[in-house]
């Protein structure tokens, strides 16, 4: 079976406090992008993970598949199987292409060996592999409270608007990110924000990462600084970065921004 993982972008980011687990309480919306990878499996005499596409650091073996498979293997009699991960969303850019992976996987396992699990109980597998993965299942516009993994629903609808997004030669670690941000509650819940019109966003809805991040990196300052120019009506750095789009009315012309910078329908 096979089963293609998309990507999301973070529409806001509020860092609202310390959690005494070593996790934050945060506030975003998460809104998925069709930047895709491939996922197969199929049964095998043993269990076996390999991919191809782009690279994934780290060793195979801590491949968060694989972990999820564990976490499965715990609770059903399931048998050895094969993985093939076909690599193409970005890594290390803040569009959760790795928990999409756990996520999609799980739910390729479940409708392949039809183990009868629902929306929450995905979840809860989810929310054991990572902050993010949760939100893949259900895979729809949801505003993100708690480390990021509890939701609830949001009425959005980017389909008549055009998505840029450029993934800049840049790495920020997820501990850069968070060293240097100061949580605080928003003056403003996401909540209330996102109900604005999307002219109306820029400047209001913020990502707490970009305050220090952009100022460490200027090649990030300027890809979003080039967006804006170029007509965007709204620019954000997704995530913990080091990846930023901008939202477009209308299809924009941007040879000359970056090479490899991708435009899709916000759908």
């Amino acid at each position: 079976m096979i089963a293609f993982p998309n990507a999301k972008i973070n529409i806001g980011l509020n860092i609202i406090s310390r959690r005494n687990d070593g996790y934050h309480n945060l506030e975003t919306i998460f809104y998925p992008v069709q930047i895709k990878d491939a996922l197969e499996v199929i049964e095998a005499s043993e269990m076996r993970f390999e991919s191809s596409g782009i690279e994934i650091p780290g060793h195979a073996n801590e491949n968060l598949c694989l972990k999820a498979y564990d976490l499965l293997r715990k609770d059903f009699d399931l048998p050895n199987v094969s993985i093939h991960l076909h690599k193409q969303i970005p890594i290390g850019a803040g569009l959760g292409g790795g928990s999409a992976d756990a996520a999609f996987f799980l739910k390729l396992v479940n409708e392949k060996f039809s183990l009868g699990l629902g929306t929450e109980e995905l979840q809860a597998y989810c929310r054991k592999l990572g902050a993010d993965c949760a939100f893949f299942i259900e895979n729809k516009p949801l505003f993100a409270h708690g480390k990021g993994d509890f939701f609830e629903p949001i009425t959005l609808d980017l389909s008549t608007y055009y998505l840029v997004l450029v993934m800049p030669p840049v790495h920020v670690s997820t501990g850069e990110a968070y060293r240097g941000v100061k949580p605080q509650e928003p003056a403003t819940s996401l909540k209330d924000l996102i109900q604005l019109p999307v002219e109306e966003w820029q400047g209001k809805i913020k990502n707490d990462f970009e305050r220090h991040i952009l100022q460490a990196h200027p090649t990030i300052r300027g890809v979003k600084a080039a967006l804006l120019e170029a007509g965007a009506l709204f620019a954000l750095m997704s995530g913990s970065g080091a990846s930023v789009y901008g939202i477009f009315k209308s299809e924009p012309d941007l040879d000359a921004l970056a090479p490899g910078h991708l435009i899709f329908k916000g759908t």
